[in-house]
């Protein structure tokens, strides 16, 4: 449609050019002493427009040519990130193909190329974004070299990073979601809790924060909070119905293994999950008291 509308403008443009050049017959006199010059009208429109084109095409190579010097550093600048974020997608591919030390090497010469670009660009979204993941794969290449202090070297500039201004909010909540995957790795629940509750309100609720913290609880053998983060991954539908049945059930009865007497058994029996299975405990909240088979399993305790 468009190259159509251009057609029948070009069309009328050349029928009103034709009607007016045709019956003009004006002429343009020009007086240099001692000379006179006549010209036609339409010859004189025709020199102006040559000129004008002349002048335009002059003017636009002499900003092209002033322009040549920013669009070669341009240029080297695209080389320079394009050569930085296949450094980038090259430590990660190491890293998933089991080669931890290329994978380090990698990142840590993305880093080294970053800190060498412009320092004027260090703040951009799109540099933290690389220099995050650059550290959070040289972090995570020294957890499985079992390199703790390199470990903990890039985590800690990961955190300061993603936490800088301008840094988008997904870079902080997924430093401190690994943090807490490391800390559990390490058998150390209230550091995974802790870093999972530096996280906002909404990421604590999500999915995979959620089963970081169900394994941090179990650790730590708080079995309270681990049994109300299984009934949001419940709710959440994190698990199969059968499974998470299941989970809750072992919870239970882990909560009743560490119980001492009846008032510690009350919440799990409000809950209405049975802990000895249906043939001692056939349906929840069938009776106001727990059930007999939790009992001596309370009181046999010294």
């Amino acid at each position: 449609m468009r190259a159509a509308l251009w057609l029948i403008g070009l069309f009328a443009a050349a029928v009103a050019l034709a009607l007016f050049a045709g019956d003009n017959d004006g002429t343009v006199t020009v007086f240099w002493p001692p000379y006179r010059v006549d010209l036609s009208v339409n010859l004189v429109l025709l020199l102006l427009a040559l000129l004008f084109a002349l002048l335009y095409g002059a003017l636009r190579t002499v900003a092209a040519v002033l322009e040549l010097p920013r669009q070669a550093r341009r240029w080297r600048t695209q080389q320079r990130e394009r050569a930085t974020n296949g450094l980038l997608m090259d430590a990660r591919v190491q890293f998933t193909a089991g080669r931890f030390l290329r994978a380090r090497k990698a990142a840590e010469a993305v880093l080294a190329r970053v800190h060498a670009s412009d320092p004027d660009k260090q703040g951009a979204p799109g540099v933290l974004g690389l220099r995050t993941l650059a550290h959070l794969t040289a972090a995570e290449s020294a957890h499985a070299l079992q390199d703790e202090a390199t470990r903990t070297r890039h985590l800690d500039a990961a955190l300061a990073v993603a936490s800088s201004h301008g840094a988008a909010a997904e870079l902080r909540e997924a430093v401190l979601l690994r943090a807490a995957h490391w800390a559990l790795n390490g058998q150390d629940p209230a550091a995974a809790l802790a870093r999972l509750g530096e996280l906002p309100t909404g990421a604590q609720r999500r999915t995979a924060a959620l089963r970081l913290k169900l394994k941090a609880a179990r650790q730590a053998g708080h079995m309270a909070d681990a049994m109300e983060t299984a009934r949001l991954l419940a709710k959440h539908r994190a698990f199969s119905p059968q499974a998470a049945a299941s989970l809750l059930r072992g919870l239970a009865a882990e909560q009743i293994a560490g119980a001492y007497d009846g008032e510690q058994l009350r919440p799990i029996w409000a809950a209405g999950w049975p802990p000895c299975g249906t043939t001692c405990w056939p349906s929840p909240r069938s009776s106001p008291t727990p059930s007999a088979c939790a009992w001596p399993r309370c009181w046999s305790r010294p």
